[in-house]
């Protein structure tokens, strides 16, 4: 197995609930994709008033440069190492982009949540359970350089722990997210005033690689720049296992696992 990251680097995953992978994808990819993005916007790049909402929302692209982006071995050896080789299965290309920009409205999305993968038969909505069905890593990738103005995600530093005892009860079909999010924050969980923020800012071609429980918000863009970001999930071949008879739990496993109070 390609080691990608230190050992600090994954206890401090398993601890904090992320790491942040810097050059995960080259620098030139990012800026190939930004270009394409753009295209799509129908905006100019060079006439910010043409830029009249805070936020724009594209479906995810495949193949071409976003498969290169997600396809790195830097990417795939980290993969690996939080979720465990043969645990998760390769992505051909990225997920929706908020795309942010510099605007004085509110945009509308930046409450603190987790993010749900699955919707149960006969259900709506999107769901998830202790076994994170569906999503093995939440993953924040930037496409273009984010600093603290400009609209970096904002992270509940160990707040992935606080999630399984109140993920627990609702067994393997799990609950929806929406009303999962509203429980947590009756129960001074969401916005937790222990838990410290960190903001999600780098250069493009990095990558934050975060326990599917973390919990996140959006924020607004008091910059200059616009933000391009991705923000999909790795997939599972298989829920979390949090019995495994030989103990060879994946640090993400052991997060879970930590925060059921079961050890890590």
């Amino acid at each position: 197995m390609t080691q990608v990251l230190t050992g600090d680097q994954v206890e401090r995953f398993v601890t904090d609930g992320f790491v942040h992978l810097p050059e995960a994808f080259p620098q030139a990819v990012a800026e190939e994709c930004r270009a394409f993005l753009w295209r799509e916007t129908g905006l100019d790049p060079d006439d910010s008033s043409t830029w009249t909402r805070p936020v724009v929302r594209l479906a995810g692209y495949g193949g071409g440069p976003f498969r290169k982006a997600v396809g790195t071995a830097r990417l795939h050896g980290a993969f690996d190492q939080l979720v465990g080789r043969g645990r998760w299965f390769p992505r051909d290309g990225l997920g929706t982009f908020p795309i942010r920009f510099p605007h004085p409205d509110d945009p509308g999305d930046a409450g603190w949540h987790l993010d749900a993968s699955y919707t149960p038969e006969g259900e709506s909505g999107y769901w998830l359970n202790l076994c994170s069905r569906g999503r093995a890593l939440l993953m924040l990738f930037l496409f273009s350089d984010v600093d603290t103005a400009s609209a970096p995600t904002r992270i509940k530093v160990g707040s992935h722990l606080d999630v399984p005892p109140l993920l627990a009860p609702f067994g393997e079909r799990g609950i929806e997210g929406f009303a999962f999010c509203a429980a947590m924050d009756a129960a001074g969980r969401l916005d937790s005033p222990d838990r410290p923020t960190v903001l999600a800012t780098g250069r493009a071609g990095d990558v934050y690689l975060c326990h599917p429980f973390l919990i996140h918000a959006a924020q607004p863009h008091h910059g200059v720049v616009p933000r391009f970001l991705a923000q999909p999930p790795l997939l599972p071949s298989g829920p979390l296992d949090l019995e495994r008879p030989d103990a060879a739990y994946s640090p993400v496993e052991r997060a879970v696992r930590l925060g059921l109070g079961l050890g890590a």
